[in-house]
């Protein structure tokens, strides 16, 4: 692995198909799920080409549907690396339908995907650092480091829950 900072256009990803009848629900709009599948892909392959490693899904954070896409139109996902920490990086994927007959174009949704570097067998790695060049490449770092706080402080939470739940249980 290269350890050189990379710039957030270097993992630029944009991933296009059209929705399909058997993507979608009987109303005829693309499942959740399907877009959440396609979110993950995205994502994994700007992580991937920001670190060129192994990478596994950690985290999903503020995933949200704000629009339905409608089978015949367009789904378009943009992701680019937003954050990086020791041996994970965070990746901003947003989702846009397109109408074919007019390009209409509308945000119908965003997520924000944490991914760990890893070896074969399951070892983390160093991630490259990232190349903050403009004040939205700072400004979405920043909001990433707090998401990245938020998630970690609810973790350990649980897990302090979690104790607490088990020696109630060992002294019963």
């Amino acid at each position: 692995m290269n350890g050189a900072p990379k710039r957030p256009a270097d993992s630029a990803t944009e991933m296009v198909q059209v929705v399909l009848p058997n993507d979608a629900n009987p109303l005829g709009y693309i499942l959740g799920g399907t877009v959440m599948h396609l979110i993950d892909i995205a994502g994994a392959i700007a992580a991937h080409r920001h670190t060129r490693t192994l990478l596994v899904t950690a985290a999903v954070d503020g995933l949200e549907f704000l629009h339905p896409i409608r089978v015949g139109d367009l789904i378009i996902l943009q992701a680019r690396v937003t954050a990086t920490f020791t041996t994970s990086l965070e990746v901003e994927v947003e989702v846009f339908s397109e109408e074919t007959l007019t390009g209409r174009r509308q945000l119908t949704s965003r997520a924000y995907l944490t991914f760990v570097a890893i070896m074969q067998d399951g070892r983390r790695l160093t991630v490259p650092p990232l190349l903050l060049e403009t004040n939205d490449d700072r400004r979405k770092a920043e909001e990433a480091l707090a998401r990245r706080e938020e998630r970690l402080r609810k973790k350990a939470a649980r897990r302090n829950q979690e104790e607490m739940l088990k020696n109630e249980v060992s002294h019963e």
